[in-house]
């Protein structure tokens, strides 16, 4: 356990040191240079209200899940006109209401290579690390992971993107020794623009994680279709729903069966950003149908954010 500690440390040091590199750019902008190469910093800060609920179909496990959230965020781009480099540092901390539930945080550091290749065609290259980030197999989990990202084009209207990532991961399993997982993730999304800020938006997703550990690894697949629709030039509305079905390797139900979950959600956002300023407001409501009774539940997750960018 002195060693996991001491490594923990060390990630959590390496991802403050990442962070105040960045910051120490801000005060001091590059223009863009004959080269045509500008050096652009920029901050994001932001508070977060959670108010949850989640129950059992006979009502007899009731969980609540309201939270206060702080973020901040702090990156750097360089780019010309067809090239973009960013390093990117986050951090989020959760603060749990409610007796019995212990506070969280996630770090995340960033770094990605985008490059336009033809007018109508685009690459991303994207790494990412992760310390004590919430997955579907584990509550406390580190991951680096590292994607590829090709986006098509050919009209203002039409946007087509693939990304494919490898994860690798480790589990904090408390007083027992870490453990392991890693796997692919394949993104699709297809996206229609019917005018500015108003669009019908398609995602699925398939990824799985591998692992010797018999509590971790799954197999997990998701649609979602949103709809975007401008108000004013600062205000939009997004419905959408999303489905995903998540069947464990490992996990069994009282009658021998693996687990397998499936979540319905209806949710509605609201997006107001006023300048510099960024409002959101989220509702949804989370339908998870499981053999497993004590994961056959429902309930609501509303969050209001406020969050200022510089």
């Amino acid at each position: 356990m002195i060693e996991q500690t001491f490594l923990k440390r060390i990630k959590r040091a390496f991802c403050y040191a990442i962070a105040a590199a960045i910051a120490t750019s801000i005060p001091a902008p590059l223009a863009a240079q004959d080269s045509g190469w500008k050096l652009d910093p920029d901050a994001r800060f932001e508070l977060g209200l959670i108010s949850a609920q989640s129950t059992t179909r006979d009502d007899q496990i009731i969980v609540d899940g309201d939270a206060v959230t702080l973020r901040a965020q702090i990156g750097v781009d360089l780019e010309d006109d067809d090239t973009r480099f960013r390093l990117e540092a986050d951090r989020i901390e959760v603060i749990r209401l409610g007796d019995g539930r212990s506070d969280t945080n996630r770090d995340r550091i960033t770094a990605l290579f985008e490059q336009e290749i033809h007018e109508d065609w685009e690459i991303q290259l994207r790494g990412r690390y992760f310390d004590d980030l919430v997955t579907a197999e584990s509550s406390n989990t580190d991951e680096i992971q590292a994607s590829a990202r090709v986006s098509y084009e050919p009209t203002r209207a039409t946007r087509v993107r693939l990304r494919a990532t490898w994860r690798e991961r480790e589990y904090d399993n408390g007083d027992d020794p870490q453990t392991r997982g890693d796997g692919p993730r394949v993104d699709a999304q297809y996206r229609h623009r019917f005018g500015r800020y108003n669009y019908l938006t398609f995602d699925l997703r398939a990824e799985s994680i591998d692992s010797a550990d018999p509590e971790r690894g799954f197999r997990r697949g998701s649609a979602k279709v949103s709809y975007t629709q401008p108000i004013t030039p600062d205000l939009r509305v997004r419905p959408a729903f999303e489905i995903l079905n998540t069947r464990f390797d490992q996990r069994f139900a009282d009658d021998g069966t693996r687990r397998n979950d499936t979540l319905f959600a209806p949710e509605v956002e609201v997006h107001w950003w006023p300048d510099d300023w960024r409002v959101e407001l989220e509702a949804k409501y989370i339908f998870s149908n499981s053999n497993v009774l004590t994961r056959d539940r429902e309930g609501y997750r509303v969050t209001f954010t406020v969050g200022h960018v510089f």
